[in-house]
């Protein structure tokens, strides 16, 4: 499950881990204009984990889940 919201700088998405049978905490992806945040409590240290992915970042991550094993360079779309 999950949720989407609509933030005034950005859009938050919330994705719940509820069919898991060890429940992992909720997971918070905020998506800025120039970056994307992704944070998850640690029930162990009793903390907020946050990073922070470039938009270039996410640009990578979203290409490499359909990818097979290996290493890859993204060359950016040419605009014109």
């Amino acid at each position: 499950m999950f949720t989407i919201e609509h933030d005034f700088d950005a859009t938050v998405i919330t994705l719940v881990d509820e069919a898991a049978p060890h429940r992992q905490e909720d997971v918070i992806v905020q998506a800025f204009e120039d970056c994307v945040t992704v944070e998850q409590f640690d029930p162990r240290t009793d903390r907020m984990e946050k990073i922070t992915l470039s938009l270039s970042q996410v640009r990578d991550l979203s290409a490499a889940l359909d990818l097979p094993e290996g290493a890859y360079r993204i060359e950016p779309k040419r605009r014109g």
